[in-house]
This record gives structure tokens, sequence and C-alpha cells, in this order.
């Protein structure tokens, strides 16, 4: 009840009114030629419903004038696509048939209601005219409290049948199975864009952000010169390297669509090295292994699981003596990382999202990482495949 007393005041019950009242044209002409056979737009639109780009015209019309308020969410319930399979073609047929059925009942209150106010208004101002729509002629001030009874009626019956249509709409426009799983995918391919974009700037800026600070704090403690020129140049070149980076993760985000490119690789691990040396940790590094012959995924990934590795040590523990191991074995890469932990209790025992990003690269590869304590100090150890990559 509460929607009917509603329906008056919603632009929705006017924009129904109007889809409604379209198939009139179409009406009126047959009835204009060929009068003696009322139904013949009902054989007519037979045909026009098998015709794939029928139902992409119709599930526009719908969506804009029936359910113009879920015009532009993705998980619209009609669909705005051409018929691909036999089903939706014969769903549109269907749809055709009921949207002219609901016009006839939508243009007949549409004539016949007003024109019964208007006999009223007339008889009320005392001047009668044919009675050709009322079952009985009223006194004048009867007519007179009796207008605004067909026109309401008129509201009531253009918002139930504008229900009735939106249902239908919603029930033979909408989309087919297949095309939800193609569009759950293309919103999946979505999200692992969107997430990796995420790991690539949590990655490359929370490192350059990183060294920058455990520099700045070496730089101020130390006191000297030549130790803040050295801390300062370092800081330069991971802020420059952080920018290249950053460019590149706005290009893919200005040409949606577009594959990444020259991202940086595991053959460039010695400029990670170098940097968290800068810092003032002492690096063990051990890279064996034709590391330029690796695949794209697998060196790409590599590069930044150990880029978020070393972060990880220069942020949870400072400038302490790391360990890094990487090594192309049998079928395999494998990458470590591992530094002792300072004195303080529970340091780099967290679930952080850097963590969570470097078990989620190897797992999107197929593989597996570990990070955690490991005799008596920190370790991050990946191993990641390189024949199901090939």
């Amino acid at each position: 009840m509460y929607r009917l007393l509603r329906a008056p005041f919603q632009p929705v019950t006017y924009s129904r009114w109007l889809h409604l009242c379209v198939p009139l044209l179409l009406l009126a002409i047959w009835m204009f030629i060929v009068p003696e056979w009322p139904w013949g737009p009902m054989l007519l639109v037979l045909p026009f419903g098998l015709v794939p780009w029928v139902r992409l015209a119709e599930g526009l019309q719908a969506q804009f004038l029936l359910t113009p308020y879920d015009r532009d969410s993705a998980d619209s319930a009609i669909s705005l696509a051409p018929s691909a399979r036999w089903g939706d073609r014969w769903r549109t047929v269907l749809w055709l048939e009921t949207r002219m059925v609901v016009a006839v009942g939508a243009v007949g209150a549409t004539v016949w209601l007003p024109t019964i106010a208007v006999e009223l208004v007339a008889i009320a101002l005392g001047h009668p005219v044919g009675n050709d729509f009322l079952p009985f002629v009223p006194g004048r001030w009867a007519a007179a409290l009796l207008v605004p009874v067909p026109l309401v009626l008129l509201i009531v019956i253009v918002s139930l049948l504008g229900e009735l249509i939106t249902a239908a709409a919603t029930r033979l426009l909408s989309p087919s199975t297949a095309e939800r799983l193609t569009a759950l995918e293309a919103r999946t391919e979505q999200l692992l864009e969107r997430t990796r974009i995420a790991r690539e700037l949590h990655d490359s800026i929370g490192h350059a952000l990183t060294v920058a600070v455990v520099q700045a704090g070496a730089a101020r403690a130390a006191g000297d010169a030549a130790f803040t020129e050295r801390a300062l140049c370092a800081i330069e070149e991971t802020g420059r390297a952080a920018l290249e980076d950053l460019e590149r993760v706005l290009g893919v985000l200005r040409e949606s669509g577009q594959p990444p490119s020259q991202w940086p690789t595991l053959v460039e691990a010695d400029r990670l090295l170098e940097s968290a040396r800068a810092s003032g940790s002492a690096v063990d590094a051990q890279l064996t292994g034709e590391l330029a012959n690796l695949p794209g995924p697998v060196t790409r990934e590599g590069y930044r699981i150990l880029q978020e590795a070393l972060t990880n040590v220069l942020r949870h523990c400072g400038p302490v003596p790391v360990r890094v191991r990487v090594e192309m074995a049998a079928g395999r890469l494998d990458l470590e990382v591992t530094n002792p932990l300072p004195e303080r209790p529970g340091v780099m025992l967290g679930s952080g999202s850097g963590l969570r990003g470097i078990r989620e690269r190897a797992a999107l590869l197929g593989g597996k990482a570990e990070t955690g304590l490991y005799e008596g100090g920190w370790r991050v150890r990946a191993r990641l495949p390189l024949e199901r990559i090939r």
C-alpha cells in the first residue's frame, strides 16, 4: 500500500509508463491499416525476437526506462548483450509478446480513464458530452466529487503494470548463465589486476621509503660528513628506482588492458643488494645459475620477493647481517633470505601485508613461500617452479 501511495511521486513510475506506451505506435499503425484483425501485431513481432540484436535493443530500453536506478550497476538484472544462444532468442520472443499484451492494458487505461475524468468535469460544469465511457450519468455535484477517482485509478493501474513489466524484463531479459560466467571472469581479472598493482606499489615504494628512513637515521646518528654524503647518494638512487617502478605501474593504470613491460627482474638483483649494503647491512649474497634465462613471471616475482624480504630486514631489524641465496635448482628457483633477530622479542613475528604478499606471489606461480623463525633468526624461503611456467 505504501508503494502505491508513493508511486505518483517516483520518476520511475512515469518512465515505466512511457515504456508501456511505446508499442502504441505499432498498434496504432496496425489498427489504421487492418482494423478487423487487432491481434496481428502479436504475430508480427515473432520473427523479430529471433534477431540477436533485438535483445540488445530491448535490454537498453528496458534498463533505461524500467530500472534506471540499476543502469550503471555491474550486477544489473537486465542483460545488454545480443542473443548468443537459441534459449536467449526464445526468451526475447516471449518478452516481446508479453510486452505487447501488457501494453494493450496500459494503453487502454491511459485512454479510457482520462476520458472518463474529462466527461465528469464536463457534467460538473453543466456541459455534458456523450457518455460513451460512463456506465451512468451522475449529478453535477456527484460528478465533481468523482473526478479524481479515474485519475487515481490510472496511477494505480500504471504502477501495477509497471511492476509487472519490470518483473517480466528481469526474468526474460536477464543475463544467461554463460553471460554471468563471462562477467564473473572479467570481474575476477580486474580484482587480480588491482591486487597485483597494489603489491607492486607496496613492495617498490615500501622498499624505497624503508631505505630512506634507515639511511637518514643512520646519517643523523653518525655525525660524519662522509657517511652523510654516502647516505644521501643511497637515498637518491633508491628514490630514483622507486620513481621508475611507480611510472611503470601508473603506465599500466593509464593503458588498461596493456601488459606490463620492463618490470625489474632478478638480473637486477644487485641493485637491491647494494641498496641494503648502503643502509649498513652486511649482505652475503650468492646468486647461482643463469638467472637471465628464467621465465618472465618467475624472475619478476622473484625480484619482488627478494625486495620485500630485504625491506622487512631493514624495517624491523635495522642494519643487521643478511644472507641471500638465489639458486636455479632442477625445475625450480630457490630463494632464501636469512638474518639474525635483534634483542627485542617479538620482532618480525607479525602477519603483515608484506609477508602475505610474498606467500601470494609464490602461490600464484604454483610455488610455496615460508616465513618464520629459523635457528634463532628469521628466514624467508620461496620455491618457484619453472617447468609449468614455461
